[in-house]
């Protein structure tokens, strides 16, 4: 749930906290926040140009995702290194990622987990998540569904609601632990009142499957249904399945599926 916080005005949110977190930063904060991106880039080249680590991070974020300004992964990689010199783990983290798929560098997979692994040492979930899907995939490092698992709990035990699915797939599928499906499903339920598409369309198959889970087409509709409007891999099974989950259900049950879907908020 979004926090009412979110929505205040940089200005009035420094009435509530310490000087220390207020000033250019939390102008910049509040800009990218607003989704104002010029100013946000401009505010963070500002306090970039001066050294701020977490600024340079924004920096090259903004070029990678092109926000504020093109799309540039020479540049985003450029600031991600500047920001990871001075221990920005998220900065880090994206490193991993550009080295690993090659995006503004030449692809080195072994580089690209020596930088997740660092950046997941010290706790950061993204890079734990993202360290778990190299083990599943044997990117950069031998594939190791064991130690996939183990970095998967790290992320999701944070909250990351990808490393919840992954960790949900991994019980289901045997993968690295024994299977066990009523512990996917919590993952998977965990993973999908976060908002992830991808959990929803599992945690709407282990009720369509009855796996884990008492089996109930109503729960299968909601749940596929939600998956089915957002942007995921999965999006179109996601509508072939709420389509054949309301095969077995009568008018009165896609009523009260559609009514969970529409009243549905993130937790």
């Amino acid at each position: 749930m979004r926090s009412p916080l979110k929505s205040l005005t940089a200005a009035a949110a420094c009435a509530f906290v310490l000087p220390a977190w207020c000033g250019p930063r939390a102008d910049a904060a509040g800009a990218y926040q607003a989704h104002d991106y010029p100013s946000a880039f401009k505010d963070y080249q500002a306090l970039a140009d001066q050294g701020n680590a977490h600024a340079e991070y924004m920096l090259g974020l903004m070029y990678h995702e092109g926000q504020g300004t093109a799309q540039n992964y020479g540049q985003a990689l450029s600031w991600f290194r500047k920001a990871a010199a001075q221990g920005d783990t998220n900065a880090e983290s994206y490193l991993g990622s550009m080295y690993s798929n090659g995006e503004g560098v030449p692809q080195d997979k072994a580089i690209g987990f020596n930088w997740l692994y660092k950046a997941a040492a010290q706790g950061n979930a993204t890079a734990q998540f993202r360290l778990g899907i190299a083990y599943v995939d044997g990117k950069g490092t031998a594939r190791d569904d064991a130690h996939a698992v183990g970095w998967f709990r790290a992320a999701a035990n944070q909250g990351n609601s990808d490393a919840e699915f992954w960790l949900g797939l991994s019980y289901e599928q045997a993968e690295g632990v024994p299977q066990d499906f009523a512990t996917a499903v919590t993952w998977y339920r965990k993973s999908a009142e976060r908002g992830n598409g991808l959990g929803q369309y599992a945690l709407g198959l282990m009720y369509y499957k009855g796996h884990g889970v008492a089996a109930d087409v109503v729960e299968a509709y909601q749940w596929f249904s939600l998956s089915a409007a957002r942007n995921s891999d999965l999006r179109a099974d996601a509508g072939k399945m709420r389509d054949a989950a309301a095969e077995k259900m009568s008018p009165a049950e896609i009523a009260k599926a559609q009514k969970l879907a529409r009243e549905w908020k993130p937790k």
